[in-house]
């Protein structure tokens, strides 16, 4: 049974998985918090096709430092490293 994390984490079991798996804890906190993450995954669009906007409310999402100060290109590179 995996151990309750508190409110900040939705799904208990999968941010264990994820975090047993060696991904980071903010980032396996990211996914496990994402509504049916598992049904979504590759639907989205590629990156290069998302708005600025977009990229910049994502990388908000998952807490990019100098976001603010990012082309559209560099917030891909970013977002891109951060998976």
């Amino acid at each position: 049974m995996a151990t309750d994390h508190g409110p900040s984490i939705k799904d208990d079991e999968q941010y264990e998985s994820l975090r047993d798996d060696g991904m980071s804890k903010s980032k396996a906190a990211a996914i496990a918090n994402t509504d049916d993450a598992a049904s979504k995954g590759g639907q989205q669009p590629p990156y290069e096709e998302w708005t600025k906007e977009e990229l910049y409310e994502r990388a908000q999402e998952l807490d990019v430092d100098g976001r603010s100060d990012m082309t559209k290109d560099e917030l891909i590179e970013a977002l891109r490293s951060d998976q």
